[in-house]
């Protein structure tokens, strides 16, 4: 296994469940980072770009013996980026995009010493069922969406309710491609 500290540089407690869920002992640490990216890149390469970034502001306090793994997760849909929705609207408007179809749900995982960095992605594709007014409605007033790229959570009701159809990992669309992170971290060495 990595001869690293482990620090996870997210707020996210979805994030830190998932690594725990691994047995690898870790810090949390909350990383404030700017996330705006360039207007060419798509997909998979604005999360690899926002987790590289998050990663950046964290090196300065990083010490020789910690490895420093950032993510960032997004929910791609008829050829658009949908990120955490600005408001409740917002979060309508990206479930109704979701309803009746399919979208891809990427995760970069950026691993970093003081003397390395490597970035991976991982792609979910998942597919919903058509969702009522109701629906949306439902999930708006019971669950907490705003924090959420696509402005839904596969682990909460939206999930079990709605989704006819995951190819990928599950944990992936939480946000931790955990499998591909355990292989990253078997083949890290000092």
């Amino acid at each position: 296994m990595c001869n690293y500290k482990i620090i996870l540089g997210s707020q996210s407690p979805r994030r830190r469940e998932l690594l725990a869920m691994l047995n690898i002992p870790f810090t949390a640490v909350n990383i404030d980072a700017d996330e705006t990216f360039p207007e060419h890149l798509q997909a998979g390469d604005i999360s690899a770009f926002i987790a590289s970034k998050k990663a950046e502001a964290y090196l300065p306090q990083l010490q020789a013996d910690e490895l420093l793994i950032t993510a960032d997760t997004i929910v791609w849909a008829n050829g658009q980026m949908l990120g955490k929705p600005a408001d409740e609207a917002d979060a309508r408007r990206m479930l109704r995009l979701l309803s009746n179809n399919t979208h891809q749900v990427y995760t970069a995982v950026c691993l970093s010493t003081l003397h390395t960095s490597s970035t991976f992605i991982d792609c979910t594709d998942v597919t919903f069922r058509a969702l009522t007014d109701a629906e949306i409605d439902y999930y708006l007033t019971h669950f907490h969406p705003l924090d959420k790229a696509g402005a839904y959570g596969i682990q909460e009701w939206i999930g079990a309710a709605a989704c006819t159809s995951l190819k990928g990992s599950y944990f992936n669309v939480m946000g931790l491609p955990t499998h591909r992170l355990q292989e990253a971290l078997q083949q890290c060495r000092e």
